[in-house]
């Protein structure tokens, strides 16, 4: 027997009407790459969205077909998302910071129609153009006055462009399971692979983001959306903010210290989420002026593994909840937060932030457990390290146009991390599959030993990688960028270690660079950084 309720399709633009309804009069704020700052209703937003589905639908887009955006975060960026999945069209986001070939690779195997792209990436597309044979038209998300004299086949100024339709369109119908999204994942290794989103899963995934344990977003908040549009689905925030009917605020490309600042205290925002090296760059602007965070009440960090010494800054010195997170492109990509929960009340404040340094627990609608090599799920002791998987309705179980399934025999997906999972349910990432050091049959974190090693005073980055050693089958090799005008030496690095680590876990040599190279989503490239030191010899 089935139940009486009706059929009701989870579909991305849904979200879009409820807040226009009930919260029509919600800001967002858009830092514009133009340079003011633009400022447009939920309600103006839809409007705006609607006249970009129906003048999509008089380009001759249609059902499933893909349309790319290059672009900051901004109003315009977001209703082209709502835009064109509204019409039932696949909005495939790309990333700017991906290389020439990647993105090359990644639109024609998309095979996008139309790309929107906003001007600071313009030359970046002119250099591409002759190889994006599928591509007929780019719309310029500008105003006719700031149009550029572009090379771009068949360009036109994205205000123009609308201005040529009025918003009497009506969404498109079609089942909830519709792809609505593409994103490419954007690893060190092979060509990068799609992870197709659903409306359903999308949808799902924004109420996920509002649990109260996850980012809790209510409408009195003001988010910052720092986190790009183009990386990992935006953290659902496209999605979650308008949901909640909250304020949205987007810094375009604004994404320096005082830059981010400026919106956090002029929009008096109570919330926002970005990667690490977003916050590392606001703590030293805030040293720097003395200035204070008097709006903002949580934040939350993903993308790579938090030092522990951010957490401590935001919440002893700002008086700011620091929230740990962790996800990934093929699950939408929240997996993790890392609020406290009803057990954890009982621990006093420095067992809390200690805690705060784990990935975090699995909100309703993500399952995860860790496994040894033979596939047996190892216990929850904080200590037994293994392989983590997952499985959820906004988990992949495939990638575009690869027919293979990705996921195991009984229906998970391996994120491909090592990890353990405490008595209380907090999943701490200990490395990845391919970066963990194998040392005398046991295993090194490389993430504890960079967090470590960034606090050290001097330190800016820090990474780790596993090198072979006659003895031990592998050692590790700390490789460190200095602060500007910082002059720190290996002896001070290795005895601001001392302590912090395990003993036999101390890298065996410590070497400076310029520059550690980095993925398009920020990651550290181990890979490169195991082929720059291939040859080197360690001293003990």
């Amino acid at each position: 027997m089935l139940g009486l309720m009706q059929d009701y399709p989870l579909l991305t633009h849904t979200i879009l009407d409820h807040g226009a309804l009930n919260h029509g009069e919600r800001e967002l704020v858009t830092r514009s790459v133009e340079g003011p700052i633009r400022r447009c209703t939920l309600a103006e937003l839809r409007s705006r969205a609607l006249r970009v589905a129906k003048a999509l639908e008089r380009e001759g887009v249609k059902l499933g077909d893909r349309v790319a955006t290059m672009a900051w975060n901004t109003e315009r960026h977001v209703e082209t998302w709502y835009g064109v999945m509204g019409l039932g069209a696949i909005c495939h986001t790309l990333n700017p910071r991906l290389f020439a070939e990647q993105l090359d690779y990644i639109i024609n195997h998309a095979e996008d129609d139309i790309v929107f792209v906003d001007l600071t990436f313009v030359p970046v597309l002119e250099a591409l153009k002759q190889r994006l044979g599928t591509v007929r038209k780019y719309v310029v998300l500008t105003d006719g006055a700031h149009m550029p004299n572009t090379s771009l086949p068949n360009a036109v100024a994205y205000e123009d462009w609308i201005a040529e339709v009025d918003d009497d369109f009506s969404w498109k119908h079609f089942d909830e399971n519709t792809a609505a999204a593409l994103c490419y994942t954007s690893g060190t290794t092979g060509n990068p692979k799609g992870v197709l989103y659903s409306h359903r899963s999308n949808v799902l995934h924004a109420l996920m983001a509002n649990q109260p344990d996850v980012f809790g977003l209510r409408s009195e908040d003001s988010l910052l959306a720092i986190v790009p549009m183009f990386h990992a689905n935006a953290w659902a925030l496209a999605f979650s903010v308008p949901a909640a009917g909250a304020k949205m605020v987007m810094p375009g490309a604004g994404m320096d210290g005082a830059s981010i600042y400026e919106l956090l205290d002029s929009e008096r925002v109570t919330a926002t989420a970005a990667v690490p090296t977003v916050w590392l760059g606001l703590l030293q602007y805030l040293e720097q002026t003395g200035k204070k965070l008097p709006y903002l009440k949580r934040v939350v960090v993903g993308g790579a593994a938090c030092p522990p010494m951010m957490i401590r800054k935001f919440e002893l010195d700002y008086d700011v909840e620091l929230i740990h997170g962790w996800g990934m492109t093929e699950m939408s990509p929240i997996g993790t937060t890392g609020n406290m929960k009803h057990a954890t009340s009982i621990l006093d404040r420095e067992a809390q932030l200690k805690l705060k340094e784990k990935q975090g627990r699995t909100p309703y609608l993500v399952e995860m457990k860790v496994v040894d090599d033979d596939g047996k799920e190892i216990p929850r002791d904080g200590k037994s390290a293994g392989h983590l998987l997952v499985k959820g309705p906004c988990v992949s179980k495939g990638y575009y146009r690869l027919e293979d399934s990705v996921l195991t025999a009984d229906g998970w997906f391996d994120t491909g991390d090592i990890a353990n999972i405490d008595e209380l349910g907090f999943m701490q990432i200990t490395d990845r599959d391919k970066d963990v050091i194998k040392s005398g049959g046991e295993w090194i974190s490389s993430i504890d030993v960079e967090n470590a090693a960034v606090g050290c005073p001097g330190v800016a980055e820090a990474a780790v990688i596993g090198l072979p050693h006659p003895k031990w089958t592998e050692r590790p090799l700390l490789i460190i960028k200095r602060d500007d005008g910082s002059a720190v030496d290996a002896d001070e690095v290795l005895a601001y270690l001392d302590g912090k680590i395990a003993k036999w876990w101390m890298p065996n040599d410590v070497v400076f660079v310029d520059e550690i190279p980095h993925t398009a989503t920020g990651k550290i490239q181990k890979m490169e950084l195991r082929k720059q030191f291939k040859d080197f010899q360690f001293s003990n």
